[in-house]
């Protein structure tokens, strides 16, 4: 599953906060102090788009837009679908006079659908989100509500959350979005197996990730899995390569559309290490054609035939799902990405993203909107979902959760993502959704190149410049 943010977090001075948003093992505390949020400014564009789309779902068949009484949801297949699927049977087995009518969609085919659909007006009751430059893309079209109000009536509903998380649904002092799973930073996967075959140990700094390539290609083995035909997987190499060389600032220019922000070197530096890496046929043969919507790409690590993957957080619910054994005998573990010799940008810092969010329609009919705020009250994060989530292999961003985290199975992962968002400087989020529509397409599209060997750096660096502000 997809599940991505845009904006730019800093975390400053930390201090115990009572319970977690995002992951503790009963003995951390939470710490993630806010201190500055960048948002995109955004330019709106709806495009007409014809999409063939199929769905599967829960409580009658899909009711796009608010046609209907009850209220209508997307989500997205994947990671945390069962848990959604089963909190919404359960809130529709309880509430039958308000029932949810729910229906997935893979990621890629998602985001071009309720784009498309909010645009015209006709969104669903439920939009899924990410937040950042497509959230305020909604917000200037009118096309979401502000939720403060809600929020300042239902105080315990805000407080159920970590300040930090709930401000990524702001724009422009206003809430127009809530979490509603977990927490999900970027991380470097590995198979335990093929390094001990190798006699390797995890990379630690870029040098050492590119002398583990001629390593595993003479054993037969590729030593990067890549969905690159969703063409989102290949910008975490580019944001983390940025964040390490440049640091934070760099993408904050950039989303700030501060002009030719694209020209700061580390952008260059960047594009250029990706183009090393896939020279040095770092990446799995035919990448390109390989799907992460379909899990292709996680699925090549734990079946031994690439030795890495650079993932977010959301994939080890699916492997642990797709391939139980691989996680409870320990083949797959997991890592930071490497830090880069010279880089300004400092190696606890993560991208990622805090959460996925709910906005609501505005319009949606005044019952729909009355039952999906009391399905934000009482059917979102209760006892039984946050347990589903953690029992799936997730952090939920909600508080008080040391003790049941603790008790997983998956505390190991679940405090390293913990740890990952507690002590980062700087939480930078992905950046397709941190940018307006328009770039973040024409950036995907161009990095897409990148990796094909089609464009140079400087041709991509030129193109973006080009579209800041549009």
């Amino acid at each position: 599953m997809r599940q991505r943010i845009g904006l730019i977090v800093s975390h400053s001075s930390h201090h115990p906060t009572r319970g977690t948003s995002v992951d503790p093992g009963g003995t951390i505390g939470m710490h993630m102090n806010i201190g500055k949020l960048r948002t995109a400014a955004v330019a709106v564009t709806a495009a007409a788009l014809t999409v063939s789309l199929a769905a599967c779902g829960s409580a009658g068949p899909s009711n796009a837009g608010t046609s209907g009484e009850s209220p209508t949801m997307w989500g997205l297949t994947g990671g945390n679908q069962p848990v959604l699927q089963k909190s919404i049977d359960s809130w529709n087995k309880d509430h039958p006079d308000q029932a949810i009518k729910l229906d997935f969609f893979a990621n890629d085919a998602y985001k071009t659908k309720v784009r498309t659909a909010v645009g015209a007006g006709q969104g669903p009751t439920f939009i899924y989100g990410w937040g950042g430059g497509v959230l305020k893309s909604y917000v200037d079209a009118g096309q979401v509500a502000d939720l403060s109000g809600f929020l300042s009536q239902n105080p315990d509903v805000k407080d159920r959350y970590l300040p930090s998380i709930l401000k990524n649904g702001e724009i422009n002092g206003k809430t127009y979005a809530v979490p509603n799973n977990n927490v999900q930073p970027v991380v470097l996967y590995y198979n335990k197996e093929l390094f001990d075959k190798v006699g390797a140990q995890p990379p630690k700094t870029w040098d050492d990730l590119m002398a583990l390539v001629p390593k595993f290609k003479a054993a037969g083995i590729a030593p990067f899995s890549l969905g690159g035909q969703s063409k989102w997987p290949d910008l975490m190499w580019l944001e983390y390569l940025v964040e390490r060389i440049g640091g934070p600032e760099v993408f904050a220019n950039i989303a700030a559309n501060k002009p030719n922000a694209w020209s700061d070197p580390a952008v260059a530096q960047a594009l250029t290490k990706i183009q090393e890496l896939v020279d040095a046929g770092g990446f799995v043969n035919g990448f390109s054609s390989i799907a992460a919507d379909s899990s292709a790409d996680q699925a090549l690590v734990y079946t031994g035939k690439a030795a890495m993957i650079l993932q977010g957080g959301w994939i080890y619910q699916t492997i642990k799902k797709n391939a139980p054994d691989s996680i409870t005998g320990g083949k797959i573990s997991w890592t930071t990405f490497p830090t880069v010799s010279g880089g300004k940008g400092d190696p606890a810092n993560v991208v990622g993203n805090p959460s996925n969010f709910w906005s609501l329609s505005s319009k949606a009919s005044e019952s729909q909107t009355k039952a999906a705020e009391e399905y934000i009250k009482k059917g979102m994060f209760s006892d039984e979902n946050t347990q589903a989530l953690i029992d799936s292999g997730a952090v939920p961003v909600v508080k008080g959760i040391d003790s049941k985290l603790a008790a997983s199975p998956d505390k190991n992962f679940l405090t390293f993502l913990y740890g990952l968002a507690k002590n980062a400087p700087s939480f930078t989020l992905s950046w397709d959704q941190a940018l307006s529509p328009a770039q973040g397409d024409a950036m995907l599209a161009n990095l897409d190149q990148i990796f094909l060997k089609k464009i140079t750096p400087q041709q991509f660096v030129d193109t973006m410049n080009a579209t800041i502000g549009k």
